[in-house]
């Protein structure tokens, strides 16, 4: 038994593909005795009994065709980790899936919301179907995507995103920061029939990074050309606003950036936010590592559609300095109600606690989580005393920004992590090449999919409420444009 173990265990390690991984994975499921533990309802970390009657309701309700009394099941009772369903811990005792009760219940919520919006229903019009779904999606919450920061090893967040969208569970809201800026303007101004093309590590410019020398450095300059940087963005992004990217792709992009003034606060700049801005110039501004590359203009178009400065003035810098994962603004912006992190920063991935199934914390890693423990706080404490009491305004600057990244939130409900060697560090500040990109990619697919059941049942649901805005609003355009015509 053991050896049939450690054989699928490495099979599930060395997987090249979502695929391979979930069959040794369903065959460890089944020699650890996984299977009874997901047929039976019961446990004391979700309410089943909650559950059961509402997948009850819903059958009912579908198979009678009562499809009023589907919909007002569903505007009543459709709340976001109805009774803790979405408990990690229900996830961390089989490889794949959860509860069967739990995942019925997902797939049933799915078909009806199908059902209503793609059913003729008496006294229902569609106008009406459009506004009980985007209420109903309001009032639910969804999911979003945040990229960190972390130079050349922001190529990890591919593979998140290629894991994700593999699976049909690609949020529509994608925010980034520094490198995870870059990741989430490429993702936010493809459309899905472009996302292939933009996975393969041969159709991109990697010709990211140009040293600059010392000198450029020491003047303020940079020690890296920005132009080099920009024209490799430009290529890879294009050159569109963030409200075209929003209307050629359906994706809300939001990027990080921080003001070089102090008296300026962080901005996230997005459709919402910053429409006109092109999402390049964001990008840029976004990975401006202070001292590495010089503070950034954003460009915006005017009315006329010419590309100008947005406030001149102001020069932006690197997002993550400030605000490398701006959960909160999103959850105002977008009601996010579930985050998956993607988190590459060579400074915070040591620092996470990322723990998978079978890992547990023995007596030998007791010390080193204590040390680790003991380092955040006290260094948090020092550089918060420095940025507070210091003289010299340059060391009171760098405290502040040191106690900045020390004292920010690094992790979502779900987060993805590389396990970084020497050999990633040396590469951080390089030009990759593709096979580089195909490393990162696999990292990050492989750390994608231990977590694909749980992100299931957190976002499918909302996700279908999407797609059926999308198909509503489209036959309400079609109509629009049938009435145009024989008028």
């Amino acid at each position: 038994m053991d050896s049939r173990i450690k054989k699928f265990s490495k099979m599930m390690a060395e997987a090249p593909n979502y695929e391979v991984w979930k069959a040794a994975a369903l065959e460890l499921d089944y020699l650890q005795g996984n299977f009874e533990w997901k047929e039976t309802f019961v446990s004391d970390i979700y309410n089943y009994e909650m559950i059961y009657h509402r997948l009850r309701q819903l059958r009912e309700c579908h198979h009678q065709h009562d499809y009023r009394t589907l919909q007002r099941a569903l505007r009543e009772g459709l709340h976001h980790d109805l009774g803790n369903m979405g408990d990690p811990r229900l996830y961390q005792h089989s490889y794949v899936g959860t509860k069967h009760l739990i995942e019925e219940y997902v797939n049933q919520v799915c078909e009806s919301l199908n059902v209503l919006c793609d059913t003729q229903v008496e006294g229902l019009p569609n106008a009406e179907k459009l506004s009980f779904f985007k209420d109903t999606l309001l009032s639910f919450g969804r999911p979003a995507l945040l990229l960190s920061g972390g130079a050349t090893l922001g190529l990890f967040h591919l593979g998140v995103i290629k894991a994700l969208w593999e699976r049909g569970l690609l949020p529509q809201v994608v925010a980034g920061s520094s490198a995870g800026a870059i990741m989430a303007a490429m993702l936010g101004t493809h459309t899905d029939a472009e996302i292939p093309a933009m996975l393969d590590p041969d159709s991109h410019n990697l010709d990211a990074w140009r040293w600059l020398g010392i000198l450029s450095g020491l003047k303020g300059k940079g020690f890296m050309d920005q132009s080099q940087l920009e024209r490799c963005l430009r290529s890879n992004i294009g050159e569109h606003t963030f409200e075209e990217a929003y209307e050629r792709t359906g994706r809300s992009i939001n990027i990080s950036v921080s003001p070089v003034h102090q008296h300026q606060k962080e901005r996230l700049l997005s459709g919402y936010t910053s429409p006109y801005l092109l999402v390049w110039s964001a990008a840029l501004a976004s990975a401006a590592v202070p001292a590495i590359f010089p503070p950034v203009t954003l460009m915006t178009k005017d009315v006329n559609g010419e590309v100008c400065p947005y406030m001149p003035r102001l020069r932006f810098v690197d997002g993550s300095v400030v605000s490398d994962l701006p959960i909160e603004r999103l959850k105002h912006l977008y009601n996010i109600n579930f985050t998956m992190v993607s988190q590459t920063n060579p400074h915070v991935v040591p620092f996470l606690k990322l723990k998978n199934r079978d890992e547990k914390t023995g007596l030998l890693g007791l010390p080193l989580q204590a040390v680790k423990s003991e380092l955040m706080f006290h260094g948090k404490g020092a550089f918060d005393f420095l940025r507070k009491r210091v003289q010299p305004e340059l060391l009171r600057q760098i405290s502040g920004q040191v106690y900045t990244i020390m004292a920010q939130r690094y992790y979502g409900d779900v987060t993805f992590a590389p396990r970084y060697s020497l050999q990633h560090y040396r590469r951080m500040m390089s030009n990759p090449t593709p096979e580089f990109v195909r490393q990162m990619m696999l990292e990050g697919e492989r750390a994608t999919w231990p977590h694909i059941s749980q992100i299931r049942s957190h976002t499918k649901i909302s996700q279908t409420m999407e797609r059926c805005i999308a198909r509503l609003r489209k036959q309400a355009n079609h109509r629009r444009a049938e009435i145009r015509v024989i008028a």
